[in-house]
């Protein structure tokens, strides 16, 4: 188990063994740690295409490091699919939020699973890219929601955390399943 102090060897990972873990998995309920600068090297590139295979396979719009067993604090996403549209957020913050939305949310740590939440309508964050460079992106509509989800999973928050109890019952028979897969 990673402790908020010890340094991760990116290269070390095995990338292509990565697969993305399901709810109740008790690293996604856990916080992760910020990356180093150190950290964030091109050793990351197997790690990073790796988790863009998995979100398109899903299909997903965003992985977050926590969903393939990394509790580090980082993402990818893609809120059109287009290629050019790929990008990485190391070390996210939110650090503007307007307006509210609810929407069908759905996750890949959640298979089969959705619920209506609330959320900001616009987001804006404040990251590193893959190269440890600061930027900052307004996203609206689904981007924002992409921000918000995945920024949850680095904060040990799913979707089943943020369910009202209506939601709740009407997922009960697919929570039950997963947690009966995982043997809880």
């Amino acid at each position: 188990m990673l402790s908020m102090n010890d340094t991760i060897d990116i290269a070390a990972l095995e990338a292509a063994q990565l697969v993305i873990i399901h709810y109740p998995d008790e690293r996604l309920a856990r916080l992760s740690r910020e990356l180093r600068p150190e950290e964030i090297t091109p050793a990351m590139g197997p790690l990073l295409q790796r988790m863009f295979e998995l979100m398109e396979q899903g299909p997903g719009v965003g992985l977050a490091a926590p969903q393939v067993g990394i509790n580090l604090r980082f993402f990818v996403a893609n809120a059109t699919g287009e290629p050019e549209d790929k990008r990485v957020y190391i070390n996210p913050v939110i650090i503007a939020g307007e307006g509210w939305a609810e929407n069908e949310e759905g996750c890949l740590s959640l298979p089969g699973i959705s619920c209506r939440l609330k959320r900001r309508a616009t987001v804006t964050v404040r990251a590193l890219d893959a190269n440890g460079n600061v930027f900052e992106e307004t996203g609206t509509d689904l981007l924002a929601r992409i921000f918000q989800h995945e920024i949850d999973h680095l904060d040990g928050t799913t979707i089943a955390d943020r369910m009202s109890t209506v939601a709740k019952l009407a997922n009960r028979r697919a929570l039950k399943r997963l947690e009966e897969e995982a043997g809880k």
